[in-house]
This record gives C-alpha cells, sequence and structure tokens, in this order.
C-alpha cells in the first residue's frame, strides 16, 4: 500500500480536476485523470476506445495507464493526489453493466491507495457536460453512487467533500489531511 497517495472519485462533472488542480497549485504532487486523455488520444487518432464506443477497451487502457502512473508515481515524495484510482476501472464496468475480467478485480485489489479517499458528491450546480463528458445528470449520480460502493467494497475509508468553492474543498482536504505538502 501506498500510504501517501491518495485518491479523490466521485461522478463526472463533481469538481475533482478543480480540486485536483487547486491543491496542485498549493504544492502536492498530482496524477491526472486517465480517461480524459484517453478520450484526446482516441478522437485524435480515429480510434474507438471510448466511453461511447468500445466500453471495454476503454477501460484496458485506462487501466494500463493507470498502472503506470501507479509505478511512476512510487518516487515521488510526500502525497500523492490521485484524479480517480484502479478501483474507479472496476466500478465504471459494474456500472456500464460489462463483466469485471479478473486481472482488473486483482489490480484494484494489489495496488492500493491510503485507506482515505475522497468522494466528490454528485453536485447538480456545477454539473456540466461537454465534448468529452457525455453522461446524462442520472448517469453522473449513478456514478459517484458505484464508485462510493466500489471503494467501500475494497476497504477504504470515504470521506465526503462538501459542496463547497475550490478554495473551501481544498482546505477541507489539507485539514482532513493534517498535512501541508
Amino acid at each position: 500500500m501506498s500510504d501517501h497517495f491518495f485518491v479523490v472519485t466521485g461522478g463526472p462533472g463533481a469538481g475533482k480536476t478543480s480540486l485536483i488542480t487547486e491543491l496542485a497549485r498549493r504544492g502536492f504532487q498530482n496524477i491526472p485523470e486517465s480517461g480524459r486523455a484517453i478520450i484526446r488520444e482516441e478522437m485524435a487518432s480515429c480510434g474507438d476506445a471510448l466511453p461511447w464506443a468500445d466500453r471495454m477497451a476503454y477501460a484496458e487502457r485506462m487501466l494500463e495507464r493507470d498502472l503506470s502512473a501507479d509505478s511512476a508515481a512510487q518516487a515521488l515524495p510526500g502525497p500523492v493526489i490521485f484524479d480517480r484510482g484502479i478501483p474507479d476501472i472496476l466500478g465504471y464496468l459494474t456500472l456500464c453493466g460489462l463483466p469485471v475480467p479478473p486481472h482488473v478485480t486483482a489490480a484494484a485489489r494489489t495496488t492500493r491507495y491510503n485507506r482515505r479517499v475522497f468522494l466528490a458528491p454528485y453536485w447538480d450546480e456545477i454539473f456540466a457536460q461537454d465534448s468529452e463528458r457525455k453522461q446524462s445528470p442520472a448517469e453522473a449520480e449513478a456514478t459517484c453512487t458505484v464508485m462510493r460502493e466500489t471503494y467501500a467494497a475494497l476497504g477504504y475509508q470515504i470521506t465526503e467533500l462538501t459542496r463547497a468553492d475550490v478554495a473551501t474543498r481544498a482546505d477541507f482536504v489539507c485539514a482532513q489531511l493534517a498535512i501541508r505538502p
């Protein structure tokens, strides 16, 4: 387990990336979400490993990228904030009603983060769709629920983020960690 690795998870459009950007501005190391990068790459290359095309291929690409990111992050000092973790892939497949391959389950069980996981709850006031985020508000809310259940089933302690501005959320995370970068 990497006790200095902290995950921020939840549904799309709940302010995870904005929070992580603020924490990075404050000096925290961070690992960006792999999903958006994969979507941009696949759209640029006319690929189909996309959440609206080949969901299983998309999940496999996320797993590959997240395992590499985890390995690279081992050398980073101090707290490292992850925009989603490997359990998110297990949750994504569950949400999509797809079978979860044994290697995905194994990766979620063996690639461990700090026991405390921060959950950004669905927040209607800030949710917005874009060219990469095509989920409906109902899908975003369901994603949050599945992520909460997935991480809890893997033994993580869920700390729900407050519905507040980015600076207040970042202050909350820093206070919960009781550390400074």
